[in-house]
């Protein structure tokens, strides 16, 4: 089972979770998101072990021909302070945070919430023998969830991981994972990591 599994990491990104990011400069980092990577990361090193494979989604704002971010207006509505050189592709900001350095096996670039959204991440996963899908990240109520209804919708086993996901408020989060009930899994971090041996 284990070698069928992939860890799919939505968005845990500089521009949305390090000091001088995008998010931090506009005060939309929430403490619980700031948990998350050191709590991930073990995740992603015992799925390696076990042989499974690690996905990571990169939200990425692309450029027009000006040079202006490319910023759907319910984006640019939540989130006004963002800007010209924030989540570039292959920028800094762009990246994944240091923590899962050298555990991502393949990165995602995404325009949407959903981390199958006009991506190539379920044509990889299909040839690297993937069944099962858990997913983390942010946010649980948007990157998170939907990326979880679009794999339970292409067949793919899911599992979510509780205090692997973080959202603007715990009582959304809350709500979040009451509801992905319906199409996937729910277990903490140490959980999954424990049914890895079994």
């Amino acid at each position: 089972m284990s070698r069928s599994t992939a860890l799919i990491i939505v968005d845990l990104q500089n521009d949305f979770l390090t000091p001088g990011g995008a998010y931090d400069r506009g005060g939309a980092v929430s403490p619980e998101a700031r948990a998350l990577p050191p709590r991930v990361a073990p995740v992603a090193q015992a799925v390696k072990a076990a042989g499974g494979y690690v996905a990571a989604s990169q939200f990425t704002l692309w450029p027009d021909a000006q040079g202006e971010p490319m910023i759907s207006p319910h984006l640019r509505r939540l989130r006004p302070f963002l800007k010209r050189g924030d989540f570039v592709a292959g920028s800094p900001g762009h990246g994944c945070v240091a923590e899962l350095d050298g555990l991502v096996d393949v990165s995602v670039w995404k325009v949407a919430y959903s981390a199958f959204f006009n991506t190539q991440l379920d044509w990889v996963l299909r040839r690297t023998g993937i069944d099962h899908v858990v997913i983390c990240g942010i946010v649980t109520n948007g990157g998170v969830a939907s990326t979880a209804r679009d794999a339970h919708m292409r067949d793919y086993h899911v599992t979510v991981l509780a205090d692997g996901c973080a959202a603007p408020s715990p009582e959304m989060h809350d709500a979040a994972l009451a509801d992905l009930r319906t199409v996937a899994e729910i277990a903490t971090c140490a959980e999954f990591i424990a049914s890895l041996s079994k």
